[in-house]
C-alpha cells in the first residue's frame, strides 16, 4: 500500500512538471490565435510567424553564439583545470578547487548581483564580453566537475607507458588523455550550452542594453501579452535544450562502445 502511493505521488509529480511544458508545445500548433481548447485545428502559422519575426531571430543568434563560445571557453578551461587538480600535486590544491566549483553553490540572484556591484565598483560597463565572462564563471563548475569524474577513472600508468615509449606530454595528452576524456568533454560543453542557452536570471544583470537572449525576449514578450509565437519559439528551445543533451548521449555510448570493441 505504501509502494503504491508512492507510485501515485510521484506520477502526480511529474504531471505537475511536465503538463504545462506538454501544453505550451500543443498550442505551438493550434491554428486559433487565443490558446483555448478545444483547438480549433493543426497548423504551422505560428512557426512561419516567429521565422519572419526579426527580433526573435536576432535573440536566437545571440544565444547560439553566447552558448557555443560559453561551451568552448568553459570546456577548454575545465579540461585543462581538471588536469592540473588530479594529475598534479599543486599547492591549495583544494582550495582551487573549492573556489572553481563555488559558483554552483551560490544561488543564481546572489551571483549576478555580486558579479554586477563588482563591475560597477570597477567602473567597466556592460558588454557582450561581459556577459560570456559571466557565463564562463557559471557553467565552468559543471564541465570540472563532468571531467573530473571521468579524468579520476583514467589510469595513470596508461599514460606513463605512453612517456616511456618517447612521447613528450602533449603527444601523450592528445593521442591518449584526450580520446578517453571525449565523452566527458562531450558532455561537459553539451551541459554549458544548454545552461547559457537557457539562462534569464543571470542575463538579466549581465546583458547591456539592445542585447537579447531567447529566454529574456521571451521575457520582454510576455509584458505585453501572451502571443502564440511565444509558445513556438518556447517549443523551439524545448527542443534544443532537450535534444542536444540525447544527442550526447547517443554520441558518448557509440564512443564509449567502440573503445570496448578496441579494448
Amino acid at each position: 500500500m505504501g509502494w503504491s502511493l508512492i507510485r501515485v505521488w510521484t506520477l502526480l509529480v511529474y504531471l505537475f512538471m511536465f503538463l504545462p511544458i506538454a501544453v505550451v508545445v500543443l498550442l505551438a500548433f493550434n491554428a486559433n490565435q487565443f490558446g483555448s481548447f478545444p483547438m480549433t485545428g493543426l497548423s504551422l502559422r505560428w512557426f512561419d510567424e516567429l521565422f519572419q519575426n526579426e527580433a526573435i531571430l536576432r535573440a536566437l543568434r545571440t544565444s547560439l553564439t553566447l552558448g557555443a563560445l560559453t561551451a568552448l571557453i568553459s570546456t577548454t578551461l575545465g579540461v585543462l583545470a581538471s588536469l592540473a587538480l588530479v594529475r598534479y600535486d599543486i599547492p591549495f590544491r583544494n582550495t582551487i578547487s573549492t573556489i572553481l566549483i563555488a559558483p554552483i553553490l551560490v544561488p543564481e540572484v546572489v551571483l549576478a548581483v555580486a558579479l554586477l556591484l563588482f563591475l560597477q565598483f570597477l567602473g567597466i560597463h556592460k558588454s557582450f564580453t561581459l556577459l560570456l565572462f559571466g557565463h564562463v564563471i557559471f557553467t565552468l563548475p559543471f564541465v570540472i566537475l563532468v571531467v573530473q569524474a571521468r579524468l579520476v577513472g583514467i589510469r595513470r600508468d596508461v599514460e606513463e607507458a605512453a612517456m616511456s615509449l618517447g612521447a613528450s606530454p602533449i603527444q601523450t595528452f592528445f593521442t591518449i588523455t584526450l580520446p578517453l576524456l571525449t565523452p566527458a568533454v562531450a558532455a561537459g560543453g553539451l551541459f554549458a550550452f544548454t545552461i547559457s542557452f537557457d539562462d534569464i536570471t543571470d542575463t538579466l544583470f549581465w546583458k547591456p542594453g539592445g542585447v537579447e537572449t531567447v529566454p529574456t525576449q521571451i521575457f520582454a514578450m510576455l509584458r505585453n501579452s501572451i502571443s502564440p509565437e511565444i509558445n513556438a519559439l518556447g517549443t523551439l528551445m524545448i527542443l534544443i535544450t532537450a535534444g542536444l543533451p540525447l544527442i550526447g548521449l547517443a554520441i558518448s555510448r557509440k564512443l564509449a562502445m567502440r573503445r570496448d570493441r578496441a579494448g
